[in-house]
């Protein structure tokens, strides 16, 4: 395994003395901030932008300790260091809306296998438009969890946990507090009037919830044409080959039509999502998928190879790509669909025609790496060298550190990809995934067969969606760049 950059081998110029890192001496209580400044100041997307991240920003050792130990609690460094992050000036104010820290990386590295602490109930939290009273609404439901043992089930609502009314001010910690058991009220919809109808349900969350993103994945035939359905909720590497052996059932069951679902798909694994890519379009592997663009100080390090990913031929097991080869994809995606699930879309664009059904997405653009406290691996997490990272800091982090533009060099897509056709899920009538009846699929279908009978999509029910399940997850919506093992090493 090569491995990617040894970038701060680069000195760390604090003062007269041409000091590097391993020679700085610096307070054993601000070493955290310590590691996360290093890593922004090599990595981060915009460390020219951020005012403390510059190269010369800091005169004397003295003043670098000082600025270390300003912010006591790393967190806050870690915020107020990125460039206007959104928890710092607001969400209408920010330029970063998504980099993110933790006190232990091995939740989130879990988190990119698929593998989180969770009671499997999946869920938006929402209010009508134009009032104040806030719900939450079931999405679907991981089987194999405490919740799939419950009697709750995809379209049911809820209004209170343990007793109390969800409310701003309160959903956070009823819902993603420290309590790993909770109980929720639930309640009947008709016509935007919620009534509490005493069913309760207790749920709890359990260590270890492993959730296979392939939900569902049939062929269905509608009018003569057979249509592969793919629920597909998370880019999580280990499933790739799951992933295609699902092509290789579409493939074998004559589909001629390809429905991607990903209203739920928050993002995930830059490589599953060219895998995936190649799986509905081709094994092009003379075409290109993405290009990678880095800050300044390390695009031009790399060569035109290291920046540029093609369709793939193969998954990262060797396994041959089941492909589609289609002209033509729908793709079911809401606000809730973001990085990942978006770049599978901009990257497909400028060769297929990409059909997107739902709302506009999330507007997620930019990839992350997990950062570690591993110097001489230049703060990149890899599972063979967890015996190097520092014993006395368990915290990592995952800033956002560049942008993947497609073959046209698109990647402004800040404000969202705006939809095809736009339909809202109704809450009223939330359907089942995978059903030809239920309404985003069936609009699809109507798309692809150009049914005469046309159905009425009326959105009864339209809601303001105030936040979801999975971004309190230790993943969130990001988007992470896995093909850094694999990447040669620069030469400076």
């Amino acid at each position: 395994m090569k491995k990617f950059l040894a970038l701060l081998i680069l000195p760390l110029i604090l003062s007269c003395t041409d000091l590097d890192d391993h020679a700085f001496i610096y307070p054993k209580d601000v070493e955290v901030q310590h590691f996360m400044w290093q890593g922004l100041n090599q990595w981060y997307f915009w460390q020219a932008d951020a005012p403390n991240l510059g190269d010369t920003r800091f005169s004397s050792n003295e003043k670098y300790i000082d600025y270390l130990e300003e912010y006591r609690d790393p967190a806050e460094f870690f915020y107020k260091t990125c460039y206007k992050h959104r928890n710092v000036v607001g969400v209408e104010n920010a330029v970063d809306r998504f980099s993110f820290t933790g006190d232990d990386y091995r939740v989130l590295v879990n988190s990119l296998q698929g593998i989180t602490k969770s009671n499997g109930m999946e869920f938006g939290l929402a209010r009508f438009q134009g009032s104040t009273d806030l719900f939450g609404y079931v999405r679907y439901i991981i089987p194999n969890s405490n919740a799939a043992s419950k009697p709750i089930s995809r379209g049911e609502i809820f209004t209170r946990v343990d007793g109390i009314k969800l409310t701003d001010a309160n959903y956070r910690e009823l819902l993603f507090g420290n309590k790993d058991t909770y109980t929720l009220g639930m309640a009947d919809i008709n016509d935007k009037v919620l009534t509490e109808n005493g069913k309760e349900v207790m749920l709890t969350k359990e260590e270890g919830l492993e959730e296979n993103p392939i939900l569902v994945a049939k062929t269905v035939e509608v009018s003569g044409t057979k249509i592969a359905y793919l629920m597909y909720n998370g880019f999580t590497r280990g499933y790739n080959e799951e992933l295609n052996n699902a092509f290789e059932t579409f493939k074998m069951e004559g589909a001629t039509e390809l429905v991607v679902d990903l209203r739920y798909n928050p993002g995930g694994s830059v490589n599953s999502s060219r895998l995936l890519a190649s799986m509905i379009y081709g094994t092009h592997t003379n075409e290109l998928y993405i290009r990678q663009r880095w800050n300044d100080k390390l695009q031009s390090t790399f060569s035109k190879e290291q920046l540029e990913d093609y369709f793939a031929a193969k998954t990262d097991k060797g396994t041959p790509i089941n492909t589609l080869n289609l002209s033509k994809v729908y793709i079911l995606a809401t606000g809730s669909s973001a990085s990942a699930s978006e770049l599978v879309m901009n990257g497909l664009a400028p060769y297929i025609d990409v059909i997107h059904i739902g709302e506009k997405t999330r507007g997620k653009n930019e990839f992350s790496i997990t950062m570690v406290d591993d110097r001489d691996n230049d703060y990149i997490y890899s599972g063979s060298r967890e015996d190097k990272i520092n014993p006395n800091n368990s915290w990592a982090m995952q800033p956002l550190m560049g942008r993947n533009e497609n073959a046209d060099g698109f990647s402004d897509y800040t404000d969202g990809l705006a939809p095809t056709i736009e339909l809202s899920e109704d809450v009223s009538d939330m359907g089942e995934l995978g059903d030809p009846n239920e309404p985003l699929f069936a609009r699809a279908i109507q798309e692809i067969t150009g049914a005469t009978a046309k159905r009425d999509f009326t959105v009864v029910s339209p809601v303001e969606e105030v936040s979801n399940s999975k971004l309190f997850s230790p993943l969130k919506d990001h988007m992470y760049l896995d093909k850094i093992e694999h990447l040669p090493l620069p030469q400076y």
